[in-house]
């Protein structure tokens, strides 16, 4: 089949009499979830969503606008027209057997592509796809979206291979199935190609999407920090407008681009020095209206040469016609600092939602709105369009903050601590452009070697772990996260009291990711990583001339995770020789790590020969700049890089090799920890979350959307039993009782001994097992407490379960957390445990490493080690569950409680599984924005 269309110009009846109608082609809802806002190759937003009967005149005018050569490489022959029928058959679809796909720019489609099931050439999982992209829109990278987009409706209706015709002088169309990641196989028969490749997301496929996503969300990123030309909209000549400060701080930064002033209400006016005088029924010579000297325009449509950059400082009711005029433009990127809108409440929300699907619909990112704006220091750009009245030198450390008002207090604190920065990105209310959209960037950006996040929420948390966990390998990250809201309600009720910080310091840590609590310890970290070099160990010499202030530093070292192995005190009168004698010793002591050098002087002394002694004694043998190991300083007690102990560049700023300084030594000592803690994350060996060879994801997954056809719900035990042993995870064998007959009959095919146990909440877990008959022998005693049980408990129905090995009891609970995504907690079972919080928190996937750390924590290696169990089989079990929650995301909570933990093996002894729809936010499938 090559979806050829017929190519006949003229309607007859025969054409139309047996057109499918609209109901008939429609079994099922229209599918929306299916449509998605993706970003192509070139940063550029292209919206996609499923066809319908409605996109007739659409599709046509889409065909008609095509070169004589796309139609041809498309349908294999000259397709001057699409007639009727076949306009009729590619819109009306039944969004399973045959699936299209459109996507749009504006009102226009500008690609289109299909797939439609091979079931009657007997290929009942097998579908031919194919697509084409409108001329003036391919090189953009929208056909391998297209086909991503079109494999995931695929398999979510059961297909596992796509085919394909090509014509041999396409090669292109070939290399597009080879560079989206597809295994393919190829035959040649004469003047075609026929293409096949499975459409799992394997590994390659897997790591092929999100080098893709992160060049394209960097690209766009790029395009809003590397503008040509900025327009500031809403500029004011009032001093006290918003408007006013943007354009002058535009200006004041020496953007090297053109800049045009937007005042709708501007109007020209007469120059004072017109010449020659205006003689009688001469017309005024009028100068062209100006803001702040700069030629202004009413709109930017009026504006003569293209627009890159838009900063918008308007109310948040002129928005919408702001917007039109940015659209007809051709405006890239928009920075919206008007307020008035989430923040205000529903009404404000709404506006918000439709203003960000708007922009995304014309091809644009936005960052807001409320936003404080952007800043980019390199010298080529030189772009300042924020609010902030100061910001800090160039330099190589990033900052991304979602709080204007806070980011203005950030940027000149780190000005004051002469911390350059290379970019800066506050976003707002995060309509759109988020932190995982800018860590994309700074991921490639060779001007940035930190990165630093003042975050509220992580968007979308799944998403952000996958980056930062990528980022972190090779550039560190300090956050903070503010705020509340880490675990969903029903997560925190059933893992005891514990705060949201501990699980968010462990799920960031997780990811690599350098959490500290405060703006003073976010810059105290950022100092010494973009600075010093990051220590091997943990090994840390003190000297310096006061005793007390180098055991406060030694005290907090050893707190900290920080082995002090030397103190040396040079005493109050110490020379600046000696003193740098004494660092160059450390500096050169192989069993030395890092460094801290105390140097409060008991009276004033010139300090200048003392902080050169110190910049000399850390210069490597090689004539370097950069000290071969770490160095922090209380030198005088000064916060930052003070000149007399900076490197500088040809700018005068500091660089890389300049020493931090700390007013306290419990805060250098504590900034040296950190960058111990985080050297030690990142010389861990690189892993991803293995592949659990003998799963049988694809089978869980039909089994799981098949029991949740008519919504969520839960399992029962028996159909959460069946799902988990499709990833090697087997409970031990039960059976559901109502009957004390039921009940002998199940004990005596199990199996002696037996459990007769209460499956209600109230009663599992409790520390008197009073829920529970353990140790049966016999039917006497199953029938005996079968009785028993059920007057107690009042339930109707009981579990006969086959006994399992003495052992440790753990418990395990994955659910989705609205900051985490899907979060898993670990620990002993029973609710004393729960009551004590004693639990451990990891987001999903895990690595082997991920899961070794959690069975790794005091409480659980404690009792295992006592009872002689091997912590191995405990790590297999998180991995596989970690398995199982990403290659179904549908399961949407899970609980294996207890697992017993024996010498013998592990014993999963209880389960409950909760399904429903994917999460919006869920890290899986095609490549989306949001």
């Amino acid at each position: 089949m090559t979806d050829t269309p017929d190519t006949g110009s003229t309607d007859t009846a025969s054409d139309t009499e047996d057109t499918p109608t609209t109901e008939d082609a429609l079994p099922r809802e229209y599918p929306r979830q299916w449509s998605a806002d993706v970003l192509a190759s070139d940063g550029g937003v292209v919206h996609i969503r499923p066809i319908m009967p409605a996109d007739a005149d659409l599709l046509v005018e889409f065909h008609n606008g095509l070169s004589e050569r796309t139609r041809y490489m498309r349908y294999f022959g000259p397709t001057p027209t699409l007639p009727p029928r076949e306009v009729v058959r590619m819109t009306t679809v039944d969004y399973r057997n045959r699936v299209a796909l459109l996507a749009f720019l504006g009102d226009r489609v500008i690609a289109m592509g299909l797939y439609e099931g091979l079931a009657a050439d007997g290929k009942p999982t097998s579908a031919e796809v194919a697509f084409v992209v409108a001329d003036d829109h391919q090189g953009r990278g929208l056909g391998p979206i297209l086909l991503e987009h079109l494999a995931g409706a695929a398999a979510e209706n059961g297909f596992t291979r796509f085919e394909a015709e090509v014509l041999s002088e396409n090669p292109n169309m070939v290399a597009v199935f080879r560079d989206a990641g597809y295994q393919i196989s190829r035959a040649f028969d004469g003047s075609t190609v026929h293409v096949e490749f499975l459409i799992d997301p394997t590994e390659a496929l897997t790591a092929v999407r999100n080098a893709r996503e992160r060049a394209s969300e960097a690209r766009s990123i790029a395009n809003l920090l590397r503008p040509s030309s900025v327009a500031v909209i809403g500029a004011s000549a009032d001093p006290k407008k918003v408007g006013n400060v943007l354009l002058a701080n535009v200006l004041a930064a020496g953007f090297t681009g053109p800049v045009f002033p937007v005042n709708g209400s501007a109007v020209a006016s007469e120059p004072d020095d017109a010449q020659p005088r205006r003689g009688p029924g001469r017309p005024p010579r009028t100068a062209p209206p100006s803001v702040r000297g700069i030629r202004s325009y009413s709109t930017v449509r009026d504006i003569p040469d293209p627009v890159d950059l838009a900063v918008i400082a308007v109310p948040a009711a002129r928005i919408d016609q702001v917007l039109d005029d940015c659209l007809a433009k051709g405006v890239r990127t928009l920075v919206v600092v008007s307020a008035g809108f989430g923040e205000k409440g529903e009404a404000g929300l709404e506006n918000e939602k439709r203003l960000a699907e708007q922009v995304r619909a014309h091809g644009m990112r936005l960052v807001g709105p409320n936003a404080l704006g952007v800043v980019n220091n390199h010298p080529d750009i030189a772009l300042n369009a924020s609010l902030a009245p100061r910001i800090p030198g160039a330099g190589r450390v990033g900052f991304f903050c979602q709080s204007g008002a806070l980011g203005i207090a950030i940027l000149d604190t780190a000005a004051h601590r002469r911390l350059g920065l290379s970019t800066f990105v506050s976003a707002g209310n995060r309509a759109d452009v988020s932190g995982n959209d800018v860590l994309q960037y700074w991921d490639t950006d060779d001007d940035t070697d930190v990165v630093l996040l003042y975050l509220e929420s992580f968007g979308n948390p799944r998403k952000f772990g996958r980056i930062a966990r990528r980022v972190a390998s090779k550039k560190p990250i300090v956050a903070i996260k503010s705020g509340s809201g880490a675990m969903s309600p029903v997560h925190a009720q059933r893992t005891g009291p514990v705060r949201d910080d501990r699980v968010a310091q462990m799920v960031l840590e997780q990811a690599g990711v350098i959490q500290v609590e405060t703006i003073a310890e976010l810059f105290d970290s950022a100092t010494v990583l973009a600075y010093q070099p990051l220590p091997d160990g943990p090994r840390t010499a003190i000297l310096g001339n006061s005793s007390v202030i180098a055991s406060l530093a030694a005290n907090t070292a050893r707190s900290s995770g920080l082995e002090v192995v030397s103190i040396v005190d040079l005493g109050p009168a110490v020379t600046h020789d000696a003193l740098s004698a004494a660092v160059a010793e450390a500096m050169n002591d192989d069993a030395i790590d890092a460094v801290i050098v105390v140097f409060v002087p008991p009276v004033a002394v010139d300090s200048s020969d003392y902080a050169l002694g110190l910049l000399e004694a850390t210069r490597p043998a090689d004539g370097g700049d950069v000290p071969t190991k770490p160095v922090v300083t209380t030198f005088l007690a000064v916060e930052g890089v003070p000149p007399g102990l900076s490197r500088t560049g040809p700018d005068g700023l500091p660089v890389r090799g300049s020493i931090p300084s700390y007013p306290t030594p419990e805060r250098a000592a504590s900034a040296l920890a950190q960058a111990w803690r985080y050297s030690r994350w990142r010389s861990r060996p690189a892993a991803a979350p293995a592949p659990i060879p003998d799963s049988r994801p694809e089978d869980a997954r039909s089994f799981v959307r098949e029991a949740m056809a008519d919504g969520p719900r839960s399992l029962t035990p028996r159909e959460g039993s069946y799902v988990l042993g499709h990833f090697g995870i087997e409970v031990v064998p039960f059976r559901d009782v109502r009957t004390m007959h039921e009940a002998s009959a199940a004990a005596r095919e199990l199996g002696f001994p037996v459990v007769v146990k209460s499956t209600s909440p109230a009663w599992v877990g409790r520390v008197d097992r009073e829920g529970a008959r353990l140790d049966l022998s016999d039917a006497t005693a199953v029938i005996t407490a079968f009785n028993e049980l059920q007057t107690l408990t009042g339930d109707s129905s009981l579990q006969v379960q086959r006994m399992a090995p003495k052992g440790v009891g753990m418990y395990l609970r994955v659910s989705d957390s609205p900051s985490f995504g899907s979060l898993m907690s670990f620990g002993l079972s029973g609710r004393l445990f729960e009551a004590l919080g004693d639990r451990s928190f990891r987001s999903i996937p895990l690595t082997e490493h991920d899961a070794r750390e959690l069975v790794d924590e005091p409480s659980v290696r404690t009792l295992l080690a006592e009872d002689h169990t091997d912590p191995d089989a405990l790590v297999e079990l998180l991995q596989r569950v970690s398995a199982l929650i990403d290659d179904v995301p549908e399961i949407r909570e899970l609980t294996l409680d207890p697992i017993l933990a024996s010498p013998d093996g592990i014993s999963v002894l209880g389960s409950h599984i909760d399904v429903g729809p994917v999460p919006t936010l869920a890290d899986t499938g095609p490549r989306r924005l949001g």
